[in-house]
């Protein structure tokens, strides 16, 4: 069963101003989500009549609290989210809304339970918070946190590709509400772009639980394929279980889509799809840096095993010696950002030039051709390199003196 993504949108004055609907494909040539005992094919026929309009004004009859139902913002199988906002307080959630008509049967409502069971439980930064839930007669209500600048896959779409420091940034966010999860027992089982919602500080946040479980041991995992096509691992295609490292290639996936701008496995045929992520087979472009590289190819391993933590993710070469901004602009959704004004590391090196240069004109040519590359964190190393240079020269010799 196919449940809805969470789905954010940008905020509007005296309240909040609804979007468009991310359901179906989202950016980076994410497929929509399927489950299968075998590799998917096609999306299964949805049975029922189409569910009723929802009431404008919902009454929880649990507390007697009165919300008013907003616009759509997205759409699945079986249900809708909308913005909702408590009458009371004026605080604005994102709703899911499940007609019962939707979930009849008795296992299509036990992973509507089991989703609420496991999302209530979560309390992190990093995750979308789930509020409060409720049902009448007609639907079944779920309260999410409310993230106003929609989701990765939008930022995406917008932008094509990331930069490094961009990617360092969310990435950290999503290894620490992985790491959350995963210290929980907890898989998440479905990481892709459309499932990171960014707030109006430009937090990231992992959503939508609709598939996540809890972690087994090795010999009671579950062997069912579920997911998104072109961030699956070579394990659950082999029928070899959900783990943890199973989080690590889909995170992998998304690192290279964020670079790069589509997923590392994705074809025009699925079964070649799945053919590459058997044999973890896929090109890694001349146009990234060496640490890049090293970290996607080590999530990426096709044997579980080799595939690092999240820990050892975080203390790779690629975080540890490239530039990380502490926020991010709004702005950074639709266009990129300019690190060289926003930078400390930036400014101080530009200081340092310009008192070991000396002379404008020098000091002109010299940033000039370094403003040239494309990656902030390139320009950094070559400054670094640079200066240490000139500071050396600089020095006369020293001699020693008989007396």
């Amino acid at each position: 069963m196919e449940l809805l993504r969470t789905i954010a949108h940008p905020p509007g004055g005296g309240g909040a101003k609804c979007c468009e609907a991310a359901a179906g494909r989202a950016a980076g040539g994410e497929s929509r989500r399927k489950k299968a005992e075998e590799p998917p094919h096609q999306q299964p026929h949805q049975h029922g009549h189409p569910a009723a309009e929802v009431s404008r004004i919902i009454t929880d009859p649990t507390t007697g609290k009165r919300y008013c139902r907003g616009k759509v913002l997205g759409k699945g199988g079986f249900a809708k989210c909308y913005e909702m906002t408590d009458l009371t307080t004026n605080k604005v959630y994102a709703a899911k809304i499940i007609p019962h008509s939707r979930v009849a049967k008795p296992h299509q409502r036990e992973k509507i339970d089991k989703e609420i069971e496991l999302h209530r439980m979560l309390n992190h930064r990093h995750v979308v918070q789930f509020y409060h839930y409720f049902e009448d007669r007609e639907n079944i209500y779920i309260l999410l946190e409310y993230c106003s600048r929609r989701s990765m896959a939008h930022i995406l779409k917008a932008r094509k590709v990331l930069t490094e420091p961009e990617v360092r940034y969310y990435l950290r966010q999503i290894v620490s509400g992985l790491k959350y999860l995963h210290e929980q027992e907890i898989l998440h089982r479905d990481l892709k772009l459309g499932n990171f919602f960014i707030n109006e500080n430009m937090e990231l946040k992992l959503g939508d639980f609709g598939l996540a479980a809890r972690l087994e041991p090795l010999e009671h995992r579950r062997r069912t394929i579920c997911g998104t096509p072109n961030y699956l691992s070579p394990e659950v295609l082999n029928k070899q279980g959900h783990g943890c490292e199973s989080d690590i290639w889909a995170l992998g996936c998304v690192m290279y889509t964020m670079l790069l701008g589509r997923p590392p496995f994705e074809t025009t045929n699925l079964k070649e799809t799945y053919r590459c992520i058997r044999e973890a087979r896929y090109s890694l472009p001349s146009s990234l840096l060496a640490p890049a590289k090293h970290l996607i190819a080590s999530m990426l391993s096709k044997n579980p095993e080799d595939r690092p933590s999240l820990d050892e993710i975080i203390r790779h070469e690629f975080f540890l010696q490239g530039f990380t901004p502490d926020r991010l602009s709004a702005s950074c959704c639709h266009t990129v950002p300019d690190f060289h004004l926003s930078s400390p590391a930036k400014n101080f090196f530009k200081k340092a030039a310009a008192a070991l240069f000396g002379g404008k004109k020098d000091k002109a040519r010299y940033f000039d051709t370094h403003n040239r590359l494309a990656k902030e964190d390139e320009e950094i190393y070559k400054l670094r390199h640079d200066l240490k240079k000139t500071s050396i020269t600089q020095q006369a010799p020293k001699h020693k003196t008989d007396e």
